[in-house]
């Protein structure tokens, strides 16, 4: 709940991956809360009030996550609409011509996804949500202590790239500075 506050504040990118994190947290421990608190919650040292919001913010997650469907895989319509808005934000981008220097990212990373989603053999996700796909893929590789071939940590570099700048560009669109009028 504090981080990902923090992280929605600061890098959207982060915040969606943390987030299918903290989903796979609620599967892991079955979407019990006694089993949350006693694993998870707990180990932050909180005091009773903090406590008492990260467990109700465990709660209401995972009443979503019940009411969604999403108990097994899936996620949260919560974390689906973030992928909603930068998507928005990501084909407005492209078509602006002010933005050439994202439209020259994202087919320096364009490759790499199609690439990626052919062997992953995955369903028709948009471009950003394979983006985020192969990086939690990989977080959780990692995570496992699995080895990363070179040709996969040169498409996670890359992507990686391309969302930090589509997330700068999110932090700027938040704050009405990203489409300024073009000067005649």
């Amino acid at each position: 709940m504090i981080i990902a506050s923090q992280k929605h504040k600061e890098n959207i990118a982060e915040y969606l991956l943390y987030m299918w994190q903290i989903e796979d947290v609620i599967r892991a421990n079955e979407l019990d809360i006694e089993r949350i608190k006693a694993n998870v919650i707990d180990k932050f040292g909180l005091d009773p009030v903090q406590e008492k919001e990260m467990t109700e913010w465990y709660e209401s997650l995972i009443d979503m996550m019940r009411r969604e469907g999403v108990e097994k895989s899936g996620h949260i319509q919560l974390n689906k609409n973030v992928i909603i808005q930068l998507t928005d934000l990501h084909l407005a981008l492209l078509k602006d011509p002010r933005f050439s220097g994202y439209t020259a990212e994202f087919y320096k990373t364009l490759p790499y996804i199609v690439e990626l989603r052919s062997k992953a053999g995955e369903d028709p996700a948009g471009e950003i949500e394979t983006c985020f796909n192969v990086l939690y893929g990989v977080l959780m590789l990692r995570l496992q202590g699995k080895e990363i071939t070179q040709a996969t940590s040169d498409a996670v570099g890359q992507i990686s790239r391309f969302l930090a700048l589509l997330s700068r560009n999110f932090n700027l669109d938040r704050e009405d500075k990203l489409f300024t009028p073009v000067e005649e």
